[in-house]
């Protein structure tokens, strides 16, 4: 029997989980048709597979109509919902883990535009600003129609087989209650804690009466506010108390925090550059204030945090949710003592940036994540050993050279730099990002451990690729900052790269134009402001810093306000001429009928990449295949066997920035689902 904190079962009424780990409920937007179908299934199996004690599923699942998802998420008012869990929680089960799923109504915290377009419910008229949505003021007939919506919901889940239910109160409707910043209600439900508690309690009453007594009810919620708009800790910790004393639950699931801004949000769900572990001493409180199970789960990133949350008294139940995106097999790795192995999570925030966009969640590096049914975690041996040369160890080359090391491929990788990483090393110039090396890092060491020739100072050119003798060459090479972008004066500007690396160092009075709208305007924008520049940020763009997303924009956006930096949208830059020591800027619009200039003493550019291509070009005639890819077997997971030079010595691909400008997750992809067929 283990001493380690983590590999302890716990007792949860009649329920034995049969270690300390688990995922919190989350939504990833998997669903199809608010049902959880194969890739929703496939996502949380993986984890039970790999020894999890409780996978939590469906963050905001939909117990009522006017509660509709304001991204994809499971729909708990639908009968069909029951088959569909019922097959994914018998297949966790059959891997040994418990499933639970959580239950919400959404309140203001929706639109009246989604789903069947009912006016939102809450007990304010004031919106959320995140989804501006202005609520109706709830009625009696809504509170009790609601109730046995829950009550509804709850017995359909018990029906699934699920092992237990945890209600979402934080920011959702049974918090809309609890908190003044959101209950501006004068009867029964507003006011005191008792009447605005006084709807939830009522709530668990009648899922209670509905599921039975022995059926595992739990909460998520938060212990403390953290503004002056809505209760504080010492209330928050009087709610812990009730919650317990009411009966009606058997855990509680503790965070802190608001999230009806994109601050708020951020602030909960803290990301790359932000504290780990920030709210875990609060959880700790709760449960020695109320000596009644506690879960937990906000920015728990390795291992040894967790051991500690548990070791420590803190937690009963400790989750790492975002770092099972990252890696979904961290318990196997636990028990087969091999913890260093463990892909890290670095907070990218991908993931979460992403549903709130209305696309699904993905990891920034592991590609794999909620594409189980066609990407493999667990990376199949070839039947045939071939020699795999690949040019550049960015992100998308590291990514190839792990693959292909598990393939059990003979792998050289060469590298023109001294290290590797490409445009991460760029990027972790920002304390702040630093920890984005995680995703090189931890490549490297597994190519190590894989016997992966790693060639540093290597300038690969053709002969070079040619006197290797390859069976595949994978072109990784990355791109370059692309600035041509203006009518004239092009060779006034610079780019970010330039800013961002410190090889130019900021003006007095800078104009960014910001035309890509990702990190590297906003992390050159930030080492300008900080040089106490006057700054402004202009992009064509009706929106700003699109590709960043609202999570990842907080941090920017709280460093860039406090320096007075000035954003402007909808304006373009056209020419750059000089002028004496100063350089003037044509600005246009994209919408027409504006015409002028203005004075700075530096302009940066941020246009992308274009890619690093020269060395693939001089591979093509020597290629069997000239570079070509077949997409339809690509995306069907079949091996590439294009022929149009027959004479050709091996087969020739490029993958991430080296085929076009993308991103981090897009580099990884390319290289997992080419790779893992070779």
């Amino acid at each position: 029997m283990s001493n380690d904190p983590l590999l302890q079962p716990f007792k949860l009424k009649h329920l034995t989980l049969r270690n300390r780990l688990m995922v919190s409920s989350h939504e990833p937007a998997y669903p199809e048709d608010g049902m959880p179908k194969g890739r929703y299934r496939a996502y949380h199996v993986e984890r039970a597979k790999a020894g999890i004690a409780l996978t939590m599923t469906a963050g905001s699942c939909a117990v009522s109509k006017d509660s509709p998802p304001v991204f994809n998420n499971i729909l708990a008012y639908k009968d069909e919902v029951v088959g569909w869990m019922k097959q994914l929680v018998d297949e966790c089960h059959d891997h040994g883990a418990a499933v639970m799923i959580q239950l919400t109504h959404l309140g203001r915290r929706t639109r009246w535009d989604k789903g069947d377009w009912l006016p939102v419910a809450a007990p304010t008229m004031e919106r959320e600003p995140s989804h501006r949505a202005f609520p109706k003021l709830i009625e009696k007939w809504d509170i009790d129609r609601i109730k046995r919506d829950f009550a509804d919901a709850a017995e359909r889940m018990k029906a699934a087989g699920v092992d237990g239910i945890d209600f979402e109160s934080f920011g959702h409707l049974l918090s809309q209650f609890w908190s003044p910043m959101s209950n501006h209600l004068d009867n029964e439900y507003g006011g005191s804690l008792e009447n605005r508690m006084r709807f939830s309690l009522e709530v668990l009453g009648a899922v209670r009466e509905r599921v039975g007594k022995d059926f595992i009810l739990g909460i998520r919620y938060v212990a403390d506010e953290d503004t002056p708009e809505g209760y504080d800790k010492s209330e928050g910790m009087e709610i812990s108390k009730r919650l317990k004393e009411s009966g009606l639950i058997d855990f509680l699931n503790v965070t802190k925090g608001h999230i009806e801004t994109d601050a708020g949000l951020t602030d909960n769900i803290p990301i790359m550059g932000m504290a780990s572990a920030p709210f875990l001493d609060l959880a700790g409180e709760v449960r020695a204030a109320t000596r009644f199970p506690v879960f937990h789960a906000t920015r728990i990133q390795d291992v040894a945090t967790a051991r500690h949350a548990v070791a420590a008294g803190k937690v009963d139940m400790i989750g790492m949710t975002r770092a099972h995106m990252a890696d979904p097999q961290i318990m196997r790795k636990i028990l087969e003592k091999r913890e260093d192995d463990i892909r890290p999570c670095v907070g990218a925030n991908y993931c979460l940036d992403r549903i709130y966009q209305g696309g699904m969640a993905l990891c920034m590096h592991n590609a794999a994540t909620g594409r189980e049914e066609t990407m493999p975690h667990d990376i199949p041996k070839a039947a045939t050993r071939k020699k795999v040369v690949i040019v550049g160890a960015g992100p998308a080359g590291l990514e190839a050279a792990r693959v292909a090391g598990e393939r059990g491929h003979q792998v050289i990788l060469h590298e023109a730099a001294p290290e590797a990483g490409g445009q991460l090393r760029l990027t972790a110039q920002s304390k702040r990002r630093r920890e984005m090396i995680g995703v090189s890092d931890w490549r490297v060491a597994q190519c190590e451990k894989l016997g992966v020739d790693i060639r540093y100072n290597s300038f690969a050119d053709a002969n070079a690729i040619l006197a290797d003798n390859p069976d595949v060459v994978i072109i990784a090479t990355g791109g370059l900052p692309h600035t041509e972008v203006l009518k004239s004066g092009n060779d006034l500007v610079t780019s970010t790269w330039d800013i961002i690396s410190g090889d130019v160092k900021p003006g007095s009075d800078v104009l960014i134009y910001d035309d890509a709208g990702d990190h590297a305007g906003m992390q050159a924008a930030e080492v300008i402001a900080a040089s106490g520049a006057k700054l402004e940020i202009m992009t064509r763009d009706r929106a700003f810093a699109p590709e960043v997303m609202a999570m990842n924009l907080v941090p920017y956006m709280r460093a860039l306000q406090k320096r007075d930096v000035k954003f402007t949208v909808t304006y373009l830059l056209e020419a750059v001429r000089q002028d004496g020591n100063m350089l003037v800027a044509s600005i246009g619009s994209d919408y027409g009928g504006i015409a002028k200039e203005q004075r700075h003493d530096q302009i940066v550019v941020n246009h992308g990449t274009r890619p690093n291509d020269d060395l693939y070009h001089q591979l093509i005639p020597h290629s069997v295949n000239e570079g070509a890819v077949d997409y339809d077997d690509l995306i069907d997971g079949k091996p590439q066997v294009v022929t149009t030079n027959p004479a050709g010595k091996f087969r020739l691909f490029r993958i991430g920035d080296a085929v076009a400008a993308r991103n981090t997750h897009a580099a990884v992809y390319d290289a997992l689902r080419l790779v893992k067929d070779l």
